[in-house]
């Protein structure tokens, strides 16, 4: 039994949370903040067992996407900044981050 934890952008949550549906995958869907952009996440955990990690793992890659957007830096009120820096940037966003994690029991009540 592993445990996969998956962090993807609020946009690609829907569509992966059907797909681990249609496929009598369960999963625990919980609502995160990503750090450098503090835009919206799901984080899914799901206990599986070993041979249906690669199932999961191209769910998960062929609902992720990663995307381009604009981004306004924080202002720096630093005289001594480069006055561009308040201008927005281009970042790209989304895809995946996944973690597969040995379980050492499992139970359910």
């Amino acid at each position: 039994m592993k445990m996969i934890i998956a962090i993807v952008q609020d946009k690609d949550s829907n569509r992966l949370s059907n797909l681990f549906i249609e496929s009598n995958i369960r999963a625990t869907k919980l609502s995160t903040t990503g750090g450098f952009l503090k835009s919206g996440n799901t984080t899914f955990m799901i206990g599986i067992e070993e041979e249906r990690i690669d199932e999961v793992l191209e769910l998960i890659r062929e609902t992720s996407r990663t995307r381009k957007q604009f981004m306004t830096p924080p202002i720096n009120l630093d005289a001594s900044m480069d006055s561009s820096a308040a201008y927005p940037v281009e970042v790209q966003v989304g895809g995946a981050t996944v973690f597969v994690l040995p379980i050492d029991s499992f139970q359910q009540f």
